[in-house]
């Protein structure tokens, strides 16, 4: 099976967080209107395939907001040949719109931004998706000053859900920071330490790519060189997991694909929403 990474043109927030380049970008209507062409031209795309694949969003801004973004994950849901549907979100916009989709397949991986938004009103929205039988995953970026807000949140979501911390970039934990973040995710070590790739075999570019909006397919989000078209036909996978051109991967979205750390195992089919199912 065939797993997408999509990224189109949308780079912009509503949310302002310090540690984010897009906080609070607007795009221009114009690439908005580009932003939607493209992600409609993908949707159509994934219609028409006849082989069987999983598609997770993953824009720069935040794409919920976006009625478009909305009905492509409705639409994905209901594809008989769509495994799974998911996005990256911070839980800004209505839920709603996910009674009209399969429930089985669309998924949402999404961040609490403490600041941005009050406890009491992400943890609503979170506890509505759990009412409405919605997958998903909830996290932080660990600083320091996110630190009780995470416990406090943990203590009041639903058991159910998964709370996953990333390791804020560029910080370095000692012992005592790392065990209080790992009480809360016991996953927090993968995120901790960056991972030395190089030379190593990753299932990017083997049986999971990034897309652009333009359709220029690559192995992942940090390895660049194209692989050719999505719409032209004319990219090629790897027919074995092919090695990592990169000295580290530190991000989940790309180790979590790296085959030395088999989180496959760890995540079976909750991969793309950052859902485990071991623990």
């Amino acid at each position: 099976m065939l797993t997408l990474l999509y990224r189109g043109p949308l780079a912009s927030c509503d949310y302002d967080c310090p540690y984010c380049p897009f906080a609070k970008r607007r795009d221009s209507p114009e690439r908005l209107r580009a932003d939607r062409a493209a992600l409609e031209r993908f949707t159509s795309w994934v219609a028409a395939r006849e082989e069987e694949v999983s598609v997770l969003f993953t824009p720069w801004g935040e794409g919920l907001v976006r009625s478009w973004y909305r009905e492509a994950l409705v639409e994905l849901s209901l594809m008989p040949r769509v495994r799974r549907a998911a996005i990256q979100t911070n839980l800004s916009g209505r839920t709603e719109w996910t009674s009209r989709a399969d429930l089985a397949k669309l998924a949402l991986w999404t961040t609490f931004h403490p600041g941005q938004v009050t406890h009491e009103r992400f943890l609503a929205k979170s506890r509505e998706l759990a009412e409405r039988g919605v997958r998903h995953s909830v996290g932080v970026v660990g600083l320091p000053e996110h630190l009780e807000a995470a416990r406090r949140l943990r203590a009041e979501l639903p058991g159910s859900v998964y709370l996953w911390v990333n390791a804020a970039e560029g910080r370095t934990y000692s012992d005592a920071e790392a065990a209080d973040w790992t009480a809360l995710d016991p996953l927090f070590s993968h995120s901790r330490h960056p991972h030395r790739t190089l030379g190593l075999p990753c299932r990017t570019g083997h049986d999971v790519v990034s897309v652009a909006g333009d359709g220029t397919v690559t192995r992942c989000h940090f390895v660049r060189t194209p692989l050719g078209n999505l719409y032209d036909g004319t990219f090629r996978l790897a027919p074995e997991p092919p090695a990592c051109p990169n000295t580290w991967c530190d991000c989940h979205i790309g180790y979590v694909h790296f085959e030395p750390l088999r989180l496959y195992e760890v995540f079976t089919d909750g991969i793309l929403e950052r859902i485990p199912t071991l623990l």
